[in-house]
C-alpha cells in the first residue's frame, strides 16, 4: 500500500537553524490514516512542529502538538463517538546512532533514551499519527459508559454466599 500521508525529512539537508512545520492532510490522506489507525474516521488532523538540529552532537530536536478529531466504536454500546485528542509532545533524535549502540551503552531505567534516524531521515508524518495512535484508548468507550455487569451475570451467582473452600470439601469427599 502506497502511503499517501508522508512528510520525509532529510536530515543531511538541514543546518542549525529552527524550522516550523504545518501539517494538514486533505480527506484522500485522511482516510489513509483512519486505516493505519484502524477506527472508524479521521475527521481532522492538524499539527505544528519545530525542527531544530545539533549538529555538534548529533542530536534533532522535534517538538510541537498534534491534534485531531477521531470517531471510534465504543466496545460497551457499540455506536459510535467523536474523541478530540490535542497532544504536545518532545522527541530527541540521535543522527549517529544505531540500535546497537543504543543497546550497548550503560543506561540507566531512568535515563531518556534517543530515537534512532534510519536512512538518514525522519518522517513527520509518521510521528504525528503515532502520537494520537498513543492517545488513543485501548478498550475505547463514550464519556461516562460505564459496563453494567448485572445484565450479564445470574443471580444466583451474586446471591450465592458460600464459602469456595466449603465448595472445593464437599467435591473432595
Amino acid at each position: 500500500m502506497q502511503k499517501k500521508f508522508s512528510y520525509p525529512v532529510k536530515i543531511n539537508e538541514l543546518n542549525q537553524n529552527t524550522y516550523h512545520y504545518h501539517l494538514l492532510p486533505d480527506a484522500d490522506e485522511l482516510e489513509d490514516i483512519r486505516q493505519v489507525l484502524q477506527v472508524e474516521d479521521v475527521k481532522s488532523l492538524e499539527a505544528d512542529l519545530s525542527l531544530k538540529f545539533n549538529k555538534k552532537e548529533n542530536m534533532l530536536r522535534l517538538w510541537g502538538k498534534v491534534t485531531a478529531s477521531v470517531v471510534q466504536k465504543s466496545v460497551i454500546s457499540l455506536e459510535n463517538f467523536a474523541t478530540n485528542i490535542a497532544t504536545p509532545f518532545e522527541l530527541w533524535f540521535d543522527t549517529k546512532a544505531t540500535y546497537q549502540d543504543i543497546h550497548n551503552a550503560e543506561q540507566s531505567i531512568y535515563d531518556e533514551v534517543p530515537d534512532i534516524v534510519i536512512n538518514g531521515e525522519i518522517n513527520l508524518a509518521d510521528i504525528c499519527i503515532e502520537q494520537i495512535a498513543l492517545n488513543l484508548e485501548d478498550y475505547p468507550r463514550a464519556e461516562g459508559e460505564v459496563f453494567d455487569f448485572s445484565k450479564y451475570s445470574s443471580p444466583d451467582i451474586a446471591a450465592s454466599k458460600e464459602n469456595p473452600f466449603a465448595v472445593l470439601a464437599r467435591l473432595k469427599k
